[in-house]
């Protein structure tokens, strides 16, 4: 992991074509601005991980499914 220091206003780039901001700082929070191109998915942590708990539990239920139809 790599840990950088930025105040308010300061930002920092990745990939040349995402560039996130601190907007505010208030106390142990820190708000954030991100720019990104529109196909570029950015979610928070726990939402991305339940979307791939879902998924995996999509993938199971149609491998069974598909498993399923070959039987029949």
């Amino acid at each position: 992991m790599l840990a950088l220091t930025r105040k308010k206003g300061e930002s920092l780039v990745i990939n040349n074509n995402i560039e996130i901001t601190v907007l505010e700082i208030r106390g142990d929070q820190i708000k954030i601005g991100i720019s990104a191109p529109k196909d570029v998915p950015i979610y928070r942590k726990e939402v991305h991980l339940q979307i791939q708990k879902e998924n995996e539990a999509a993938l199971s239920i149609d491998s069974l499914e598909a498993l399923n139809d070959l039987l029949d």
